[in-house]
């Protein structure tokens, strides 16, 4: 080997370090860019009698310096800090509107209770009346407010899974394109990495992993296969296969996601199976935050209108007439499973007065051939089962069939989700409200003993009493007799259960007669028609807000403010697990690029270095001339 040769392989060398060395400064600022180093290797040397002399260097590759531990590592981590960043945006949005102390509902139902206050305080003033209607309608307007903000939410939910599922797509595409692409360049070159497209392969899988949890299983050296899910496969060397957007087949009003199957299927994923990235936040956000809270508001509108219409039926109005449905109720959703055969359908009702035992879970009604079932979604727990076709239910409503279901058929209950959308008033003349009791008990002012008369209870579905009743006290007891002096039997007759006499019931209006009655002593049942100034119901619809009317636990606002505090307590912490991930991705972001990414200032002493050996041996090429041209002048 000449010196010429020598000089002529460092001068290669050196011309290929800096060619790699300007590579990596010209892509300093380029995303998922690795720093590259010539591999420089001797070239061996040539045995001789005094000896092996060497023959310079050869330069044996081009080196991406890439770590694939913190690679895994910051894939997985971003997944996570994208999924928490995304759950805690949305989360953040249902906090907002629920703990609004001046649009939110907690406010206007202190209101409208505040107003019902006044009617039994005045029950007579025309504007008490009209003021507390006005009450009933800024929180039914704000009920249905929530309820369209809810269904935005769901909507915008949907849109964003189908926008997302469509990019991982396009990264799916490109992952498996380079796959092909960096197999094809590998054999052309005899086994030389192709460093860029590598490069834009791992961009590509960091893309898709900040919109999905992915792993990535390596084949044969460079081929990436990944997976996600349950293994469900999205890139299998040069092939890639769609995820898909697809209707839920439980809940068609729901974007879920589904798999394409190598024979180009599409199967849906299973519920929890699809984690990380923005789509594993949304999914995660909708179903254990916005099904809860819209199902916790859903029941709060039913439990609020149907208690408040049961005692409103219980009184009168300034007309005489018995009091009406105050407020309109929802509904719940039953949703038939696409892939049902038998074309049976449900009917689900809220059992009347049953609000105060509904739940914000949902439930599932299946039947396997022999048994039907039905399940609360939200701990998974049978609630009723039956071998044969009969209206089932439990928690505060019930679900019929109109015929038998086929073998794994199944249906979606939803007593609760969608049930503020039809929470509204029904009355808005003020004379409507039924503001006093059905009835009353006057002592004759002709009484000599001290007994007492009072209305103490009224039944659902009561009647007016037709005619003034008197009771009579003969010494031993009490004869009932009508306008007309005809004697009148009670339906019922008992001890008072508070010890204060005797109850006697008559259309379903409970009278208590205690005291000590003389002989003789009277006292008039009669209708309260025409006494305005009476405020018996009022004050009972007043009672109830704070009665412990949902599941004998909670008021209404108790209900309303258990929501709040477990939306904000999990936003509060969803935000601190979120800025905590952010923490921890930045550190090993940081590790990955001390690693991988381009050091400006060892770049430029690398780029000296360089120059320098190129010098070198251009004088080492310089001085095997001179020492030709001397040997060259001695002949």
């Amino acid at each position: 080997m000449s010196l010429f040769n020598i000089g002529l392989s460092g001068l290669n060398v050196a011309q290929n370090a800096l060619t790699t060395t300007g590579h990596n400064f010209s892509n300093a600022a380029t995303p998922g860019y690795t720093r590259q180093t010539t591999i420089v290797a001797s070239a061996g040397g040539q045995v001789t009698g005094a000896g092996f002399f060497g023959q310079g260097a050869n330069t044996v590759t081009v080196q991406r310096v890439y770590d694939g531990f913190l690679t895994g590592q910051l894939r997985t981590a971003t997944s996570a800090s994208n999924e928490l960043s995304t759950y805690s945006n949305q989360i953040s949005q249902i906090d907002n509107l629920l703990a609004d102390q001046t649009a939110g509902l907690a406010p206007l139902m202190q209101k409208f209770f505040a107003s019902v206050q006044t009617v039994s305080d005045t029950p007579a003033d025309s504007a008490a009346r009209q003021g507390m209607l006005s009450a009933a309608q800024a929180l039914a307007g704000q009920m249905k407010s929530t309820s369209d903000y809810f269904k935005q939410l769901q909507d915008g939910i949907n849109t964003q899974i189908t926008s997302s599922v469509t990019q991982v797509n396009d990264y799916t595409k490109q992952i498996a394109n380079l796959n092909k692409q960096i197999a094809q360049l590998t054999a052309a070159s005899g086994g030389q990495p192709p460093n860029d497209l590598l490069d834009q392969r791992d961009q590509a899988v960091a893309k898709l992993t900040e919109l999905v949890g992915a792993k990535v299983v390596v084949q044969d050296g460079n081929t990436y296969n990944v997976f996600v899910g349950n293994g469900q496969p999205l890139v299998m060397g040069s092939d890639s296969y769609d995820m898909k957007a697809i209707p839920s087949s439980s809940d068609p009003s729901r974007i879920t996601i589904g798999y394409t199957l190598p024979n180009g299927g599409v199967i849906e994923s299973q519920d929890g199976s699809v984690t990380g990235g923005s789509i594993g936040g949304l999914l995660r956000f909708r179903s254990q935050s916005l099904d809860a809270a819209q199902n916790a508001i859903g029941r709060l509108s039913l439990a609020l209108g149907q208690t408040f219409n049961n005692q409103h039926s219980l009184g009168i109005d300034l007309n005489g007439a018995t009091g009406g449905n105050f407020f309109s109720l929802g509904s719940p959703t039953v949703y038939a499973n696409t892939n049902n055969t038998s074309g049976a359908i449900a009917t689900a009702t809220i059992n009347n007065p049953g609000a105060g035992n509904l739940t914000t879970s949902d439930y599932t009604l299946k039947f396997d051939g022999t048994t039907y079932t039905l399940t609360r979604t939200s701990d998974n727990t049978v609630v009723d089962s039956s071998t044969t076709l009969r209206t089932m239910g439990a928690d505060g409503f019930s679900v019929s069939l109109n015929k038998a279901m086929k073998p794994n058929d199944s249906f979606t209950i939803q007593p609760t989700r969608n049930a503020t959308a039809g929470f509204g008033t029904l009355i808005t003349d003020p004379a409507k409200i039924a503001a006093a009791s059905p009835a009353r008990a006057d002592a004759s002012t002709q009484n000599t003993g001290s007994g007492t008369a009072a209305l103490t209870n009224v039944k659902q579905g009561f009647t007016q009493l037709p005619s003034t009743i008197t009771a009579i006290y003969n010494g031993a007891g009490y004869t009932f007799k009508d306008a007309n002096g005809t004697t009148v039997n009670p339906t019922s007759t008992a001890p008072n259960a508070n010890g204060n006499g005797t109850d006697y019931e008559f259309n379903g209006l409970t009278f208590t007669l205690g005291g000590a009655p003389n002989a003789g002593d009277t006292f008039t049942l009669s209708s309260n028609s025409g006494a305005v100034a009476d405020n018996g119901n009022a004050l009972a619809l007043a009672k109830l807000q704070t009665a412990k009317t949902i599941n004998g636990t909670s008021s209404f606002n108790d209900a309303y403010a258990s929501l709040v505090n477990q939306v904000g307590s999990d936003a509060k912490s969803s935000s601190i697990s979120s800025e905590s991930q952010d923490s921890i991705t930045t550190q090993i972001t940081t590790a990955q690029q001390s690693v991988s990414g381009v050091n400006m200032d060892e770049e430029t002493v690398n780029l000296l270095k360089f120059q320098q050996l190129y010098q070198a041996n251009a004088k080492v090429i310089q001085t095997a001339s001179t020492i030709f041209d001397t040997l060259i002048g001695i002949n």
